[in-house]
């Protein structure tokens, strides 16, 4: 079945037809009539699994996929077109560009938290490079899942993108197929297996992963607003957000204050019992409820602690005084527990992210200068927002991956475009001319030597124009005359 799908795919690829510009600006509007059209099956299906109502659904998901799917469709005609490049004399009448082009067959692999938007984000790239593509959704979404094989078909060119449902088996029979690419969304021990299977074939990879991204509270800072912006950021989703804070690092001077301030900030968004609030989220199953629960042993609770198993409901929970060593600090959360650490100035907070994997995000509520800046030069993450959390995510300009544990490949806007394409290097000469490639070929010279050093200079043009080349060229041949004067000159004073 799998390979079945992969071998449709690859042949429609191979027709071409995605190597037209329209047809992928056809592909992309359907894509967009298809979120526009289905939101409200989209967002029952989110309800049933995870308990997200009705305006969660295109804040967190969709309303991002519509505007990039209208950037991509607007700026399709400029990312496709040849790059000039800066040449040297030796090429300098001659066109060198680079030129995007599409891959084949794209593997995605989604996940459960955002069933939509990290599924479907990387089809958006993976259509606007020309690429055919095999979409496997996570099975732990399982609604969002079967309704994206029903819908995909009806709006898709049904050849060239395919939706494979399924569960560990699918998957792995999956990636024994050869694809040209394959981009996971999930986490870091799943992100290894992918990345072995792939090397089977030498295939690229993205691995979108996760980890634990810090958040650092200075003391000079407004806390009413850093606990409303941490509160949204943490418990949005139940805390099921791959670059949600997972902890905090702040002097021990405020930790009561940012515990009484999330406190407060909890109440307003979701009530005195966020567990019958309609904005306030589930976990997504009981092996995940467990699991969450697990990792809170041991700890100080300073807010909710809560939870229901029939329901997978766990209420957002402050652990205080948490210590280095504990349980909830050896793996991503992932869910709506937020621990506080206490540290005792900027360098120890620094040391305290620097001693762990890198963050895929990283958080930092100051406002000092210098505290930005050092934060900024002497850490590492794949992301960094300063006084907010998550929000760098909406920006389609800034590039959003990881690095090191936390990922690999960068995608949004033009940089999927340019993950899921391949840039090929292009030069093209004429047969003429052929007095300037003279002097790298043999027998060689010292003289000859030297004029393929003064050819091979490279030159502060990327323009292709003809006027910037004539421009050089008449510059040139005026150098050469004046020359070819003082030349005549010196023989006539010589004589």
């Amino acid at each position: 079945m799998e390979k079945q799908v992969v071998d449709i795919a690859r042949r429609a690829f191979n027709t071409g037809r995605s190597r037209v510009l329209q047809y992928r600006v056809e592909q992309l509007r359907a894509l967009l009539r298809l979120i526009r059209q289905k939101q409200e099956d989209i967002s029952v299906a989110l309800t049933h699994d995870l308990h997200r109502n009705e305006f969660n659904t295109p804040l967190l998901e969709l309303i991002g996929l519509e505007n990039e799917i209208k950037l991509a469709e607007r700026e399709l005609s400029d990312w496709t077109r040849p790059q000039p490049v800066q040449k040297n004399l030796l090429t300098l009448t001659d066109d060198v560009f680079i030129k995007a082009e599409p891959l084949g067959v794209v593997l995605i692999i989604g996940a459960w938290n955002y069933p939509w938007g990290l599924t479907l984000g990387p089809l958006i790239g993976a259509i606007a490079a020309g690429n055919a593509a095999v979409v496997k959704p996570s099975e732990l979404s399982k609604n969002s899942a079967s309704l994206l094989k029903e819908l995909l078909p009806q709006y898709l060119d049904q050849e060239m993108y395919h939706v494979v449902t399924g569960g560990v088996p699918e998957t792995q029979e999956l990636l024994k197929q050869r694809f040209d690419h394959v981009f996971y969304t999930g986490n870091s021990t799943v992100g290894k297996l992918v990345m072995e299977a792939a090397a089977h074939h030498l295939t690229p990879v993205t691995l979108e992963l996760g980890g634990k991204s810090p958040c650092y509270i200075d003391q000079n800072c407004d806390l009413a607003v850093a606990c409303r912006r941490i509160t949204w950021g943490k418990f949005a989703n139940c805390g099921q957000t791959c670059i949600a804070p997972d902890y905090i690092l702040c002097n021990s001077s405020i930790q009561n204050r940012l515990i009484e301030g999330i406190r407060q900030t909890l109440q307003e968004f979701y009530g005195e019992n966020p567990k019958s609030s309609p904005d306030y989220g589930r976990i997504i199953n009981q092996n995940h409820f467990e699991r969450v629960l697990a990792l809170m042993e041991g700890c100080s609770v300073a807010v909710g602690g809560e939870s229901d198993k029939s329901q997978c409901y766990i209420a957002p929970t402050v652990l205080k005084d948490v210590l280095p060593h504990a349980r909830i600090m050896q793996e991503e959360i992932f869910g709506p527990v937020l621990p506080i650490i206490t540290v005792g100035d900027l360098n120890e907070a620094i040391c305290f992210i620097n001693d762990r994997e890198k963050p895929l995000a990283l958080y930092i509520f100051s406002s000092d200068k210098k505290v930005i800046k050092r934060m900024l030069s002497e850490t590492s993450s794949g992301g960094v927002v300063v006084n907010d959390v998550m929000i760098h995510y909406t920006i389609s300009s800034l590039p959003f991956g990881g690095v090191g544990n936390s990922g690999m490949g960068r995608y949004h806007g033009k940089h999927t475009f340019d993950q899921l394409s391949h840039k090929r290097a292009c030069l093209i000469k004429s047969l003429g001319m052929e007095s300037l490639n003279k002097a790298r070929y043999p027998p060689q010279t010292s003289s000859r030597l030297r004029r393929a050093r003064f050819f091979m200079r490279s030159r502060l043009c990327s323009c292709t124009h003809l006027t910037c080349v004539w421009a050089i060229i008449s510059t040139m041949l005026a150098l050469g005359l004046l020359i070819a004067l003082l030349v005549v000159l010196l023989k006539g004073i010589v004589i």
